[in-house]
């Protein structure tokens, strides 16, 4: 009986747990939504649209994740300090 107040606790849905997944989530949909970036034109250094937008994806993708595990980081520490002072 006491493991259910636990379960319940994880699933809490915060500001900072949206924007982490809203920055996981942005490089899925900007890759699957092919109908956006599947065309030759503008090319960038004689290299065609589809190419160089998926190169920048790489990078985007990369800076991204990086955003959302420091702000996974956050917000694990505000957790634990908001854990530990109420305990006390």
């Amino acid at each position: 009986m006491s493991q259910a107040p636990e379960a319940g606790r994880g699933t809490t849905v915060t500001p900072m747990r949206v924007v982490i997944a809203l920055c996981l989530i942005a490089p899925f949909v900007a890759m699957l939504w092919v109908g956006s970036y599947a065309k030759t034109d503008p090319t960038f250094i004689g290299m065609p649209f589809f190419y160089w937008y998926q190169m920048a994806w790489v990078l985007i993708s990369t800076a991204l994740t990086m955003i959302a595990y420091k702000l996974w980081q956050r917000d694990q520490r505000a957790r634990s300090a908001a854990k530990g002072g109420a305990s006390e």
